[in-house]
């Protein structure tokens, strides 16, 4: 894109009055070299990496906002997943967690990912135990976040994993009753989870990444909701998706530049760009709106997935054509809570869980941050789970589930977190149950399209 004026004074417009931000610099740690039969010894080397590579995130993030002028609002670190070490060291997964948050506080960063392990064929040892200790760990720390992969398209669903973390949920919700259930929103459940992704509470550093990366995560739902809204209402889809398109590779580029000079400055190599269209609850920075703005009377009526569909796909084309990094997750979220157009909808009672489900057969990830009833079993949280893990198993895609049982709270109640995770009412959840089935454990077998070689 050439620095022309013009080009210039738009961007100051996106971030003045359109919410366009840097959403995240993640700064992505291997921690393979930190493994260790004493899990002291191993926690001892945790720290030192993590300190030694991101002491001057914060910093680079703070220089490079005031040169440039663009707001980025959070720093990051993800790091490999922790079920690795506990499988080499023993011990108790807690002692991990706990190293991480203070790491992490230390490096001055809002969160750090990668109390995690990747189960979508079965579990080691190594693997339960850190599962198991998921509720104690989140409930021990503060910025902390845990992901489980429990499936894929190769390798299909492993039912006892998910049977497992339906438990997982409700323990975690229930550990931190008086924080709002704030564990359960450091919580995520993949299916096809990626490796690069920047965007807590999923973050992880996978094993094939390079030792450190720098990935960064752009998000400006305002910026495009703007651009359909000047388009007006007798612009045909096809040129709407050109115009999403032509502002997702603007966002895009600007993505570019930090993430490169962040690189530069911090002396490690540049990763990806993720464009996800993440929503706050600000007024304007929502997805909801802009398909309303498409032309829906509101999101969750007839017409919702199709213009999601288009919305995402649009985004992806767009950042694309932008940088040849373009990687993580990249597309439209829908987290009810952090939407003021879908905190909206689920508030007036027409925007269910049902259609939240179809909805994430097309947009970036799943159902994220979706609050229900306390006493929604922890079978009934596994069954929203496989559902959720078919749809990303079947079509090739990432899913996920942030489901955050508001213990003492019924349908209709109101939950507040605060900040970016927001607030939202608890949804009802339909009550027959599928105890038996997922019961059964064992794995669901994964489709034909597997089999491409």
């Amino acid at each position: 894109m050439t620095r022309t004026s013009d080009n210039i004074l738009e961007t100051i417009r996106m971030i003045e009055e359109e919410s366009l931000d840097i959403r995240t610099i993640t700064m992505g740690i291997s921690l393979m070299d930190c493994a260790d039969s004493d899990i002291e010894k191993s926690c001892e080397k945790i720290y030192a990496k993590i300190m030694r590579c991101a002491r001057n995130l914060v910093p680079a993030a703070k220089d490079i906002s005031r040169e440039y002028g663009i707001p980025i609002i959070n720093q990051r670190i993800s790091v490999t997943p922790v079920s690795l070490l506990v499988s080499v060291s023993g011990g108790d997964p807690v002692r991990y967690a706990q190293t991480l948050d203070k790491a992490a506080k230390d490096a001055g960063v809002n969160f750090i990912g990668g109390f995690s392990a990747l189960v979508q064929k079965g579990m080691t040892p190594g693997d339960r135990a850190l599962i198991e200790s998921i509720p104690d760990a989140l409930a021990c720390t503060d910025i902390v976040c845990s992901s489980v992969n429990i499936g894929s398209t190769k390798a299909g669903i492993n039912m006892d994993a998910v049977r497992l973390m339906g438990q997982v949920i409700r323990s975690c919700a229930e550990k931190t009753k008086d924080d709002h259930c704030f564990g359960a929103a450091k919580l995520v459940v993949f299916c096809n989870a990626v490796e690069d992704n920047p965007f807590m509470a999923g973050a992880f550093h996978g094993i094939s990444e390079p030792d450190v990366v720098i990935n960064v995560g752009v998000s400006g739902p305002g910026v495009v909701r703007n651009a359909v809204r000047k388009a007006g209402p007798d612009a045909s889809m096809d040129e709407i998706a050109e115009i999403i398109k032509k502002t997702a590779f603007k966002i895009t580029r600007m993505g570019q530049l930090v993430g490169r000079e962040a690189s530069r400055r911090l002396g490690f190599p540049f990763g990806i760009v993720d464009l996800s269209l993440a929503p706050t609850p600000a007024v304007g920075d929502s997805v909801a709106q802009i398909l309303e703005e498409i032309g829906l009377e509101q999101c969750d009526g007839p017409g919702t997935t199709a213009a999601l569909a288009m919305l995402n796909d649009a985004v992806k084309k767009g950042g694309i054509m932008a940088s040849s990094s373009v990687g993580g997750l990249s597309g439209a979220f829908i987290p009810v809570s952090e939407d003021a157009g879908m905190i909206a909808a689920a508030e007036a009672g027409t925007l269910k869980i049902e259609k939240l489900e179809a909805m994430t057969a097309v947009c970036s990830v799943g159902l994220d941050m979706i609050i229900v009833p306390g006493d929604t079993t922890a079978e009934t949280l596994s069954g929203i789970i496989a559902d959720e893990a078919a749809i990303g198993m079947i079509n090739s895609k990432t899913t996920a589930c942030r489901l955050i049982p508001a213990i003492g709270m019924e349908a209709g109640d109101h939950l507040v977190f605060g900040g970016l995770l927001g607030e939202g009412p608890v949804m009802p959840v339909e009550k027959a149950s599928p105890a038996v089935m997922i019961g059964r454990g064992g794995r669901i077998p994964s489709p034909i399209q597997s089999l491409k070689n």
